[in-house]
């Protein structure tokens, strides 16, 4: 009997460390719901102290948020990108246009503050304004899906001011 809880015990831990690490790399690879969270990636999404020695494999979210920034910040209850953002997408699209084989995911996302319903539909808009610059600027329409997470996705779980203003953003991820 005891060799059989050793045993279990033994797996159970094994299983953790291993579901750790997968948890980090699905959030590096997906760019939301706290993605990039302690990868020393700045305010406007590019690499800053404490990132990752090197690049990501070209064309890899890792390529993408180091070369470009995966995320944009908006305003409280806004849609308009500011000129920070617009920075951001600017460089995104350079970095779509290097690799036309890459497709993405938009994904609007909104501070805990309002119902859920409002926050939903505020995320589409900050994911649909993210796609729409893209795609102004000769990005393919076909190759940017949009999603919103409203508020289910904090990417700081703070409530405070500076946790709703990392919460306001729209992330590119690439799928």
């Amino acid at each position: 009997m005891k060799s059989i809880t050793i045993a279990c015990l033994l797996a159970i831990s094994v299983l953790t460390g291993c579901s750790d690490d997968n948890a980090n790399n699905a959030n590096n690879a997906a760019g939301s719901g706290g993605a990039n969270a302690g990868l020393g990636t700045g305010q406007d999404g590019r690499g800053g102290a404490g990132s990752m020695a090197g690049r990501g494999a070209p064309g890899s979210q890792e390529d993408l948020v180091q070369s470009a920034g995966d995320r944009i910040l908006f305003e409280t209850a806004a849609s308009t990108l500011s000129p920070e953002a617009r920075g951001t997408l600017d460089r995104q699209v350079g970095w779509m246009k290097q690799y036309p084989q890459v497709n993405v995911w938009v994904a609007g996302n909104c501070d805990e503050r309002g119902t859920e319903e409002y926050n939903l539909a505020l995320g589409q808009r900050r994911a649909n304004a993210d796609r729409d610059y893209l795609v102004a600027r000769g990005v393919a329409r076909g190759r940017i899906e949009t999603i919103s997470y409203g508020k289910s996705r904090p990417v700081d779980p703070g409530s405070t001011p500076e946790a709703w203003a990392t919460n306001r953003n729209a992330i590119t991820s690439v799928r």
